[in-house]
């Protein structure tokens, strides 16, 4: 079943949001570890950034990608699914989340959990060949690293499966024809791009700077783009 892995790594992330949500932090402490997953934010993106090849490729498509998701004002559209989620989970929410952590747990989870290596990898393996090991590994990670967002940021966290699990499963099931596609080349370009992203998010979590983080997403696509036909 192609989507196996995929189903595994979207329930891990799940149930490591549950159980992040009882953990209940003194204010003081929550602050504390809010910085402390900041600035293991901040260098997961560096380590990601790092990977480009040719760094003008994550610049030109950091650039364009703006201007696409600035016309298509998606920084709004997803602080509006992120209060939607917000009510919809309202009785069962992390007591004392905002409206900003709610928005910032499923952007900031969504991010980390999809752009990488192992999500595109683990996904073309599981469509082409049916193993689902890399899958399992990420899923472990992501499990475990749910509970420490979920603690701090809330169950906006949670909802970060449904992307992991649309992301990975198209590609799976999409496997034959991606594959060829999907050069090392594009997805070091992919990564790099996100990993920039991802940066931003961990100076947004230290309140350094307020980065429209969301009308920047389309990048992580124009980099893809851009790397397959520079290729």
């Amino acid at each position: 079943m192609a989507l196996w892995g995929s189903l595994v790594n979207a329930a891990a992330i799940v149930a490591g949001a549950l159980l992040g949500s009882v953990v209940r932090l003194p204010e003081k402490i929550g602050q504390t570890v809010m910085q402390a997953l900041a600035l293991a934010v901040l260098i997961i993106g560096i380590s990601m950034g790092l990977q480009s090849s040719n760094i003008l490729i994550p610049i030109a498509s950091l650039a364009v990608g703006s201007i696409i998701g600035e016309k298509l004002d998606l920084e709004r559209r997803i602080e509006r699914l992120g209060e939607a989620l917000q009510r919809m989970s309202a009785g069962r929410m992390k007591l004392g989340a905002s409206k900003a952590d709610f928005t910032q747990g499923f952007l900031t989870a969504s991010l980390v959990y999809c752009v990488g290596a192992m999500a595109v990898v683990g996904s073309l393996n599981s469509g082409l060949t049916g193993d689902h090991q890399v899958l399992y590994a990420k899923s472990m990670l992501d499990g475990t690293t749910a509970i420490l967002f979920t603690a701090s940021l809330g169950l906006g966290v949670a909802f970060s499966a449904v992307p992991v699990f649309v992301y990975q499963g198209a590609i799976a099931l999409l496997a034959g024809f991606v594959a060829p596609l999907l050069s090392d080349i594009v997805v070091q370009e992919l990564t790099a791009t996100g990993g920039m992203l991802i940066l931003g998010i961990g100076l947004n979590m230290l309140g350094l700077t307020k980065l429209r983080l969301g009308n920047m997403l389309p990048a992580i696509i124009v980099a893809a783009v851009v790397a397959m036909i520079w290729t």
